[in-house]
């Protein structure tokens, strides 16, 4: 969009960081003396409002100063779309949806090891997708990457949204001759060809299946005696429950599996760096990818972006984007044997399975594309939005 001449204004919390040629203001959501107390089922709403309340203020004083919007584009999760129609009922608004709460279905009570809301829970989320719903109703256009997501939303709210991937940039999210890793602390090197399996999520939780597959790794141990694990991820939680006693999953998976592990193959490596992200892509034998029924993390079709013959589980946002046997592997998200032979069974014979990770790096490019598939249909869609105005009329959903 810099590129043709438009001017972009991003608004942000306190940690925002610019972006080259954007505009930049800062809003500190907390309020002089803290937070107010309130009833606990309505925490996540006033931390909304709050957010809220001191972005319209921002808005004003840009308004004020002269700022003429022509489209506001914005996540409506966290509360800061929530007075825009206030400040600028003729503007405009793409919302970006991500996912909206579930009651029944979807990621609440799929995994039975952690499914126990009792009503009081139930209500709590109910109230936490008001928000989410408020956006449906007041905002002129929503903006979904996938399918799976846009499922989440109510039926009558589909004729205003599109569904537009993010984007992955193909060009240097690729296959590359003559990548390396090197794990310092363990003293190792890994190149193609490598026994190696990866393992990525931004924090290990339930949530992206981490119980799942360190469970089966004593499986896998034992099936392939050289095999080398490595397994990137913080250790907060980024969704569902904490792990218990104030531990980390991760500390309380090691702990669940005391004595089975070879942790000398096992290697955690925390948060790292993007590019090195790619590189443990390009050389593994196989990346497994396990997820609830929730949103789709960028690392899964990074991994298949750069050649990785994928094992993911069979939940829908992953059979979305995978269909086994041809541009990758689904295996049931709970069964740890299943995941521990189709692991075993890549690294026995890794020559038999490189097409699924050439179909792979194929999917990605035909579909999910930045420069030729998703930055095209995205600005499509905002050139109409402000050609239209705000809500003049209903637009036909782009794909």
């Amino acid at each position: 969009m810099r590129a043709r001449g438009d001017r972009l204004v991003a608004i942000g919390g306190p940690s925002a960081q610019p972006l080259k040629g954007v505009e930049l203001h800062r809003y500190d959501p907390m309020p002089v003396g803290g937070l107010p107390a309130c009833h606990p089922w309505a925490a996540d709403l006033q931390t909304k409002a709050i957010r809220a309340e001191a972005l319209g203020k921002l808005v004003a004083d840009l308004l004020q100063a002269g700022l003429s919007p022509d489209l506001v584009i914005g996540h409506s999760g966290w509360g800061e779309l929530l007075a825009i129609k206030d400040l600028l009922p003729q503007v405009p608004v793409l919302h970006q949806v991500e996912w909206i709460y579930q009651l029944q279905g979807g990621d609440t009570n799929f995994d039975p090891e952690f499914s126990s809301l009792s009503w009081k829970d139930q209500t709590r989320l109910r109230l936490r997708r008001a928000p989410q719903l408020v956006a449906l109703q007041d905002l002129d256009w929503g903006l979904s990457p996938s399918q799976w997501q846009a499922s989440s939303v109510p039926m009558e709210y589909r004729n205003r949204l599109s569904i537009i991937h993010e984007g992955i940039d193909t060009c240097t999210i690729c296959p590359k001759a003559g990548s390396g890793l090197s794990l310092q602390r363990a003293g190792l090197h890994f190149e193609a060809g490598a026994e190696l399996v990866s393992f990525v999520a931004r924090n290990l939780e339930p949530y992206r299946g981490f119980h799942t597959f360190m469970r089966m790794l004593p499986i896998l141990q034992q099936l392939r005696p050289n095999a080398q694990v490595v397994i990137v991820g913080g250790e907060s939680v980024s969704y569902g429950q904490p792990a218990p006693n104030g531990s980390s999953w991760k500390q309380t998976l090691l702990e669940e599996l005391r004595g089975q592990l070879d942790l000398s193959r096992v290697h955690f490596v925390g948060k790292i760096p993007h590019h090195m992200l790619h590189e443990l892509f390009r050389i593994c034998a196989c990346h497994a990818y396990l997820t609830y029924p929730f949103v789709l993390s960028w690392s899964m079709l990074e991994a298949m972006s750069c050649g990785a013959v994928v094992l993911g589980s069979a939940t829908p946002p992953v059979e979305e984007v995978i269909e086994h046997g041809r541009n990758g592997l689904l295996v049931n998200f709970f069964d740890k044997q299943a995941w521990a032979n189709n692991i075993a069974t890549v690294l026995e014979n890794p020559a038999a399975y490189k097409h699924l990770g050439v179909a792979a790096r194929q999917t990605i490019v035909d579909r999910y594309d930045l420069h030729s598939k998703c930055i095209p249909q995205q600005l499509k869609l905002i050139d109409r939005l402000i050609v239209q105005g705000a809500r003049t009329q209903l637009l036909p959903t782009i794909r």
